[in-house]
């Protein structure tokens, strides 16, 4: 698969998961199934968007429906499969977390095709990656999940900078974009599990 394709797939499996992890959250407000799609619609297409106009370049869900159509299938996923879904306790957390890892590299990916250098590309991705959870807190009205003591943008840059350091050594495209995946997640899934946070700041 060349950069095009492995990027392609790596936006589509990260709205998948971010539109899921949207819908769940809206689901947890009571909101109805169009409440349930526009929230799952602004976790999926926020960062990207966010990230595609800094780079001066068509929004990415604007060239094809199928991101739309991809948020909808994930709406259809969580009605169907709710009472399963909802037997696996921090379901949506999973989600949110897999999201988090695909849009950062997607965010590296597409940042460095527009020959944007790699401490750029790092920061696109933690922007793809992180905005559309803010995005959604706040048409939630939940605080935003970057501002708690938990780690969540932290391991964007933490997979952003493994995927600069495989990408360096000449890795296979395969192999790098793994590797920054399973940093991304297993940095955020541990950081819950052990209450691993970053210092607060003191008055």
């Amino acid at each position: 698969m060349n950069l095009d394709s492995i990027q392609q797939v790596i936006e589509f499996l990260g709205t998948f998961a971010f539109a899921i992890s949207g819908i769940r959250h809206a689901a947890a407000k009571h909101f109805d199934w169009f409440g349930g799609y526009v929230c799952g619609v602004a976790v999926a297409i926020g960062g990207g968007t966010i990230r595609d106009v800094m780079l001066g370049t068509t929004p990415f869900w604007m060239t094809s429906p199928s991101y739309l159509l991809c948020t909808a299938l994930a709406l259809a996923f969580v009605i169907c499969f709710a009472k399963y879904i909802e037997c696996l306790q921090n379901a949506w957390f999973v989600f949110d977390t897999f999201g988090l890892a695909l849009f950062t590299i997607a965010g590296i990916q597409k940042s460095l095709s527009f020959g944007q250098p790699f401490w750029v590309a790092i920061i696109m991705g933690c922007i793809t990656g992180a905005a559309g959870g803010v995005i959604r807190d706040v048409l939630l009205n939940n605080e935003p999940v970057i501002f708690r003591k938990e780690i969540y943008a932290m391991a964007c840059v933490a997979g952003g900078l493994s995927y600069w350091l495989l990408a360096n050594i000449g890795a296979p495209m395969e192999l790098t974009v793994i590797v920054s995946f399973l940093v991304t997640c297993i940095i955020r899934f541990l950081a819950v599990k052990y209450h691993i946070s970053l210092p607060k700041l003191k008055e």
